[in-house]
């Protein structure tokens, strides 16, 4: 602690969980945006990555509020959200923002697996045929018609699920950006850097585990997939870190009261994590790295190679912004003459081992999806889609 800090801003109260929360609902959002611009804006490059795109958004949508409820002191309280509920609280909002997106995650995938679903039944027998008559609902007939209906309400849940994506991640930069007291926050443009950010690591975890799942299963990654996903990673990332250098050189060109406190916490606390980590190893380094992949003619091996590191890096950009912001926020005192210092526990209840366990459960259950959820089109699993829904889908 230096300075003149408030006796109740010795403590950090929003701590990792606090982190991983936003970073996981990044994750869902991101990845779901992928699998839409195949089915909504006809992006016919990514169709081998759509099915694996919507089953990685759901394995992480169902661990989004893990953080949150490992956070609360009575977790079962949170429920009362649902059952009184306040519609001018931020906070609550989000309760039904994410049980309408799970909705249409839910729907979206039991429409776009139906016909391997009906296929499992025809081929099942005793209790699992029961059971896949359940999932079914009784509506066990695929035809090209079926095939067609169930292609348009895919891609109209994908154009609505959009919208909601970006409103569930969206929100938390709002209620970051809200709080006007904490001169770290407080910006307008809070939520739409938290939105890019969100859509960069969906990309990236998405590039990440095709080529690593491609790897175990020995299969050749679809290259032209592959490459229309890295190029997407390059510009939404351009995007986000700049918003975001916008704002800190907006700040700094000001001048104001704030900018004498952020100065001195930029170059004491967070030189490490935000300055040499977050924008120079984890920015300034993908973004050169892809700049090679999209405008050199590399051997594919190293192109591969190349993007695989990108997606990593900037799984961990990503992650150091969501600290840098949550943690960052919280070092500088409110009479803006001090600051406090954090540093995470281990086997706390909020600690690293509590926080990594989290955030790699969602990646073995992902795993154990492919089973029920196959993550690849099989030859006449998946109807082919009409063709106003692949309109327009060219190369970016």
């Amino acid at each position: 602690m230096d300075g003149f800090v408030f006796p109740n801003e010795i403590h950090v109260v929003w701590t990792v969980m606090i982190v991983l929360y936003p970073y996981i609902t990044g994750l869902v959002a991101g990845a779901f945006i992928v699998s839409s611009l195949y089915h909504v804006f006809g992006l016919k490059q990514l169709r081998p990555i759509s099915r694996f795109s919507l089953v990685s958004a759901f394995a992480f949508l169902l661990f989004a509020t893990f953080p949150l409820l490992n956070h609360l002191g009575h977790p079962e309280r949170a429920f009362n959200i649902m059952i009184t509920p306040n519609f001018t609280s931020a906070m609550s909002g989000f309760g039904f923002v994410y049980s309408g997106y799970a909705i249409i995650v839910l729907l979206e995938i039991w429409f776009h697996y139906r016909a391997d679903f009906i296929a499992r039944y025809h081929a099942s027998t005793g209790l699992a045929k029961r059971i896949y008559h359940a999932v079914l609902l009784g509506c066990t007939v695929r035809n090209e018609e079926t095939d067609r209906i169930d292609a348009k309400i895919v891609r109209a849940l994908a154009g609505v699920g959009i919208p909601v994506a970006c409103v569930l991640h969206g929100y938390v930069g709002f209620l970051f950006g809200s709080i006007k007291a904490n001169p770290w926050w407080s910006t307008p443009l809070m939520f739409i850097i938290f939105i890019f950010s969100a859509i960069v690591s969906g990309l990236a975890v998405l590039v990440f585990l095709y080529q690593f799942v491609s790897w175990r299963k020995g299969i050749p990654v679809d290259q032209p997939a592959l490459d229309m996903m890295a190029r997407f990673l390059w510009g939404f990332m351009i995007v986000a870190v700049v918003l975001e250098m916008m704002d800190v050189l907006s700040l700094a060109y000001e001048q104001t009261e704030r900018w004498a406190i952020l100065d001195e916490l930029i170059h004491g606390r967070l030189w490490y994590s935000y300055v040499l980590c977050q924008v120079f190893i984890c920015s300034i380094g993908p973004f050169l790295l892809l700049f090679l992949v999209v405008l050199c003619k590399l051997p594919r091996r190293v192109s591969n190679a190349l993007i695989f590191t990108s997606s990593v890096l900037l799984l961990t950009q990503v992650l150091l912004m969501r600290w840098n912001v949550v943690i960052g926020g919280q070092l500088v005192s409110k009479s803006y003459r001090g600051f406090t210092s954090f540093f995470p526990g281990i086997f706390d209840k909020e600690g690293i081992v509590v926080a990594a366990a989290i955030l790699i459960i969602p990646f073995l259950l992902l795993w154990r999806f492919d089973k029920l959820f196959p993550f690849f089109p099989q030859p006449g699993s998946e109807p082919e889609p009409s063709h106003d829904a692949t309109a327009g889908g060219g190369g970016v």
